[in-house]
């Protein structure tokens, strides 16, 4: 039972990795708002997006269809993590399969939602409306409108910093949740899931 076999190609490996470098240099810059916690953003919505094709087109145990089952399937692996024979998976489990969709989601509205600050901030960025304004009005009107324009661009602005807030504490949580998945399963399956992630080999 101590044979190993390879599980996860080196695309998912450095997906992964490449994952973490990218939400820690992220998380640490976001109060500064500087090109590096912009970079890092975007390099986590390619990253996710590279892996969403890679869940439909890649290796076996790449591919959603080989890890997100059922809520029957999610609540018998769990049911068995108490028994002495909990169930074991090649690839990810059940449990870690539905998390890995929350992390998606969670790292997608974070993306977003931070592009959508930029632009609104920035006027930068794939969502920025960079075109320009003819004014054809009369100064006193175009006054009157500048400053609902200001009042509506600070709604705007409030808006998406709090969902862009909301959805980065919330990628947080599933992470620590995810790291703390990954733990228990180590210590219940009897091996080392993190090596199994650097090496790509899992037991058989």
């Amino acid at each position: 039972m101590n044979n190993e076999v390879r599980i996860w190609d080196p695309l998912v490996r450095a997906f992964h990795w490449s994952l973490v470098l990218a939400f820690i240099i992220s998380y640490a810059t976001g109060d500064e708002q500087t090109s590096i916690h912009v970079y890092s953003g975007y390099s986590i919505f390619i990253l996710v997006s590279l892996r969403v094709i890679w869940g439909i087109i890649g290796s076996k145990h790449a591919r959603f269809s080989d890890f997100v089952r059922g809520k029957e399937a999610v609540v018998s692996y769990l049911k068995s993590l108490l028994t002495r024979s909990p169930q074991h998976f090649k690839g990810h489990n059940p449990a870690g399969g539905w998390m890995i969709i929350a992390l998606i989601i969670g790292l997608f509205s974070s993306t977003l939602s931070g592009m959508k600050l930029y632009a609104v901030e920035e006027g930068l960025g794939p969502f920025a409306n960079n075109s320009p304004e003819i004014q054809l009005i009369s100064s006193a009107y175009a006054d009157g409108h500048k400053d609902s324009d200001n009042d509506k661009e600070n709604f705007w602005e409030e808006f998406w910093e709090e969902v862009h807030e909301v959805s980065v504490n919330f990628t947080l949580l599933l992470i620590f949740f995810h790291i703390g998945g990954v733990l228990i399963s180590s210590a219940v399956h009897k091996e080392n899931l993190i090596r199994a992630m650097i090496t790509g080999n899992k037991k058989e």
